[in-house]
């Protein structure tokens, strides 16, 4: 598992709002979680603060990152990672550092 790697939501109930999860946890932290911020569908997300909620692309599907919902999901319910947002970094940076005052 890699910090910024992007999984399919483990939560086939709510898959259709909410496709992917990204991992946003440092990767030299190893314990049985990981954090992650929800990767809504961008049709379905209405509610955006400027530079909190950045649009991003994974396998062609424009999503919206939803900052402030981050929060921890067992490490064995993250299949496989299907994107690497990486080279998003300082766009979700930004936006971790808007969330928890780091800006």
């Amino acid at each position: 598992m890699a910090r910024f790697d992007v999984y399919p939501n483990p939560d086939s109930e709510d898959r259709i709002a909410v496709p992917y999860l990204l991992d946003v946890q440092n990767t030299f932290v190893d314990i049985e979680t990981r954090v992650v911020i929800p990767l809504h569908a961008a049709s379905r997300f209405h509610a955006r603060v400027r530079d909190l909620n950045p649009d991003l692309v994974v396998q062609g599907k424009n999503v919206v990152l939803n900052t402030a919902a981050l929060g921890a999901v067992p490490s064995n319910e993250l299949r496989r990672a299907v994107a690497n947002l990486a080279p998003q970094q300082a766009l979700i940076q930004e936006a971790l550092d808007i969330l928890l005052g780091g800006y």
